[in-house]
């Protein structure tokens, strides 16, 4: 059967990203001087203000004004922002329920874990190209001042009996100034951003394939002049670009205690790993938590028919090799660090810089 499959990613000038970026620029500052930090403090921009607020219960000095503007001198804005700030002590009902004599889940939640072996990666192709495209424009637009920071991709892949058989679309919108023509920015884009990362996936491109490149035709105003942005409004963007399920809950602000996210990693790493051990071509993980308690109160396994040795078997494997109990989570992929920043933009699973990412033995 044929189908279609559509993936979008946005860049750091988006002010989405923008946000999650500070976010976790806050998280890995506090980590860095106390990695026990309960951190969760979030931001939302419009125009020339940023609003830091949420809760943060640390010995860490962290200087919020500081952080914001270098990262947001770095994705380019030249003006000056107000910032406004109100941040408070994490409730100390939830501080009793989480640091005991192992660390216990600091909320409830459900997470998702989600692999396929279509792409080295063991992501959807359609997400992974979608973050290319973003990661080579905004490596492009670092060298000229005709382009801005926020940008847009989209990519739709046509699958035949569920494994990619060709690219069918390719939209790329990015920011640029008024000086650049329409025609400059469509041979700027696809020469420097879209054939460069085409390139490596020749095979599925056809005469076929239709690109669009800035449908608006005009986008000169960008970031958070032309939109406002908040943390953990991407988390299709985040995760597996509409493929497979998500949870309740963003990533970007949390620290190792929030299961939104560690128990979010923890089941892409034991997903990958099913994968990549061969034992099923796609899997997803459910894991759920409720606050105050140390493991999940429930689990389940789907590898949609692709498994090639019994379910039982799987869970098993599981149950011998990966422990749910978010202490052992935290310790295992080493989350009291300061990692994250580098996570927020260009998807959160994927890319092996990340702990998440290995293959285990």
């Amino acid at each position: 059967m044929r189908k279609i499959i559509t993936s979008e990613s946005v860049n750091i000038g988006h002010p989405d990203k923008t946000c999650d970026t500070i976010a976790d620029a806050f998280l890995d500052e506090a980590l860095s001087q106390d990695k026990n930090a309960q951190m969760a403090v979030e931001c939302a921009i419009k125009n020339n203000k940023l609003f830091i607020y949420g809760e943060s219960t640390t010995t860490a000095k962290i200087d919020y004004d500081k952080i914001a503007k270098e990262v947001l001198k770095d994705i380019g804005y030249e003006n000056d922002f107000e910032i406004i700030k109100e941040i408070s002590k994490q409730s100390p009902d939830i501080t009793q329920s989480v640091v005991k004599s192992e660390l216990m889940a600091n909320d409830q939640g459900m997470v998702y874990g989600y692999a396929t072996n279509e792409t080295k990666e063991y992501m959807p192709l359609s997400i992974v190209i979608a973050h290319k495209l973003m990661k080579k424009y905004d490596e492009y637009r670092r060298t000229t001042k005709k382009y801005f920071a926020d940008a847009k991709s989209e990519v739709s892949v046509a699958y035949d009996n569920d494994q990619p058989d060709e690219i069918v679309s390719v939209l790329v919108s990015v920011s640029h100034s008024e000086s650049v023509t329409h025609n400059e920015i469509e041979k700027d884009v696809m020469e420097n951003v879209i054939t460069p990362v085409l390139s490596e996936y020749s095979e599925l491109v056809t005469s076929e394939i239709k690109y669009y490149i800035n449908t608006s035709g005009r986008f000169t105003i960008w970031g958070s002049f032309g939109d406002s942005g908040c943390v953990g409004r991407k988390i299709i963007v985040d995760t597996y670009g509409g493929i497979g399920r998500v949870g309740g809950g963003c990533f970007s602000s949390k620290n190792a205690t929030k299961v939104d996210r560690s128990g979010a990693y923890y089941a892409r790493y034991i997903a990958k790993n099913i994968v990549a051990h061969g034992f099923a071509d796609k899997c997803e993980v459910l894991a759920s938590f409720a606050i105050g308690l140390p493991e999940p109160i429930s689990m389940y396994i789907e590898t949609f028919g692709t498994n090639k040795v019994k379910l039982k078997d799987i869970e098993e494997y599981v149950n011998k090799n990966f422990n749910f109990r978010l202490d052992n989570i935290i310790k295992e992929l080493d989350l009291l660090r300061p990692i994250y920043k580098e996570t927020a933009c260009f998807g959160h699973f994927g890319r092996e810089q990340f702990p998440w990412e290995k293959i285990k033995d």
